[in-house]
């Protein structure tokens, strides 16, 4: 298996940290926008999408701030999401850490691009 390449990739998000923490950190939240459906076992998250599973352990959860899960199939892989935010504007920024192929960059950031558009449309940000 080729090695994965690390992407990041910045969403500017209008609403508080608070709010944006918890659609990235619940079930309720990531079914919103993330998964059709996602159910938790301890930190044990299975994220569906039409008909397909896949688990990730949540490895690292700060209160408002950050949350990565890591993918229990796929050996030093995660995906992470990070809320920043602007001391002087205020402005929200999410950050978010992916790995894809080489051959694939492309397509997991207009996934992403697709994903958090949903995100802004559930939180009412443009």
């Amino acid at each position: 298996m080729a090695d994965k390449i690390k992407i990041q990739l910045e969403y500017v998000i209008n609403c508080s940290p608070k709010v944006l923490f918890n659609r990235l950190s619940t079930a309720s939240g990531l079914t919103e926008w993330f998964a059709e459906d996602v159910r938790v076992k301890g930190k044990q998250y299975t994220f569906i999408w039409e008909g397909s599973e896949q688990a990730a352990d949540m490895t690292l959860r700060k209160e408002n701030r950050l949350v990565r899960f890591s993918w229990i199939e796929e050996d030093d892989t995660y995906f992470e999401f990070r809320i920043s935010q602007d001391e002087l504007t205020g402005d929200v920024s999410l950050i978010i850490i992916d790995f894809a192929e080489e051959d694939e960059q492309e397509e997991t950031n207009n996934l992403w691009d697709t994903q958090i558009s949903g995100l802004k449309h559930v939180l009412g940000s443009s």
